[in-house]
């Protein structure tokens, strides 16, 4: 199989559910919400660059949510 030129510093989305020890369902959410800079996406098939920083989790952080209150100090 040849790689595609276009490729060359890109990884797919299995290989990042390795590298960052997560489920692959987590990794195509990030990259649907484009949570991963400079993810792109080729028909089906998501591109993750080589070098992307795994997201970090912002459940508080979403639009419309409350952030939990601050209870280290009770």
């Amino acid at each position: 199989m040849e790689v595609d030129p276009e490729m060359n510093g890109y990884v797919t989305v299995r290989e990042k559910v390795l590298l960052w020890d997560v489920s692959e369902r987590q990794v195509l959410f990030w990259c649907k919400f484009e949570r991963i800079d400079g993810v792109m996406q080729f028909g089906k098939p998501w591109a993750i660059p080589e070098n992307a920083p795994k997201p970090t989790r912002t459940v508080n952080m979403k639009p419309g949510r409350k952030a939990k209150p601050d209870t280290s100090s009770i």
